[in-house]
């Protein structure tokens, strides 16, 4: 699976945003509607952000790929967020939604989701615009890099974000120890890394396109956080069931969500 490995110059090369978008979210047939990742993620996004008490300054949304719905709970308890993706078509795709341009994915059932998690049912337009305006930046990242915003230098963030984005990014486990220890140098002591992916996968498809992933388990998860300076403060496994049409498109096992403190740094 290494030889073939799927790497960055791949995906700027032919990830489609909107291939993957109408595959993994879109209305009654994305992956992620179905196996329930998404709802998942988002209740456990608003439990962080409300009673887990992360918040602060700045959060750092690490390869969102075109995707917002991740940062719904957070831009109530945070000032600024900047998402870092690689993919130039990414970067553009996140520009045009913040400039809300026509012709965009419809998040309409993730914003009404949150909105109803967070009592204010009815205020989805509300919700995007403050998410617009907490939104800061888009900026280009390589979570390979020492510094994964390199050239830029920014301010040690209060919590790193990333769903769904290091399994596709790390070729082999060392390199997914050493993209821990990349993104911990973004946050500050005391940060928080909150970290949401799916297990037991080897590849995704995305509209006709297949992508590598690396296989992970909980267990490696829990202990490559844990040598890189964090102590856990909460994980939860989305065991998922089998359907063979939806583990032909991605055949992860499960899902996971992990919040974790930064200690020190390694």
């Amino acid at each position: 699976m290494q030889s073939s490995f799927t790497g960055k110059e791949i995906y700027q090369d032919v990830f489609d945003p909107r291939d993957y978008l109408e595959t993994y979210y879109g209305a009654g047939s994305g992956v992620f509607i179905k196996d329930g990742f998404l709802k998942f993620v988002l209740r456990k996004l608003h439990q962080t952000c409300t009673t887990g008490g992360v918040k602060g300054d700045l959060l750092i949304d690490v390869g969102p790929g075109p995707a917002i719905y991740q940062e719904l709970s957070a831009c109530e308890v945070f000032k600024e967020i900047i998402a870092a993706d690689f993919t130039d078509r990414n970067r553009q795709y996140l520009e045009k939604w913040l400039k809300n341009e026509p012709g965009m994915f419809d998040w309409t059932s993730a914003v009404k989701f949150v909105c109803d998690l967070e009592g204010i049912s009815g205020k989805e337009a509300e919700k995007q615009e403050k998410l617009r305006r907490t939104l800061k930046k888009v900026v280009k990242c390589d979570v390979t890099n020492s510094n994964p915003v390199a050239p830029l230098v920014l301010p040690k963030a209060d919590a790193v974000l990333t769903v769904g984005c290091l399994e596709c990014a790390c070729k082999d486990l060392d390199t997914y120890r050493q993209v821990l220890r990349n993104l911990s140098s973004l946050l500050k002591v005391g940060g928080h890394l909150i970290i949401s992916g799916i297990l037991g996968s080897t590849s995704f498809m995305s509209g006709s396109k297949q992508f590598s992933l690396l296989t992970l388990d909980e267990e490696f998860l829990r202990k490559a956080v844990t040598d890189a300076g964090f102590v856990i403060k909460d994980v939860e496994l989305l065991p998922r069931n089998y359907d063979k049409e939806m583990f032909q498109i991605c055949d992860h096992n499960s899902s996971i969500f992990l919040v974790a403190c930064k200690q020190k740094n390694v």
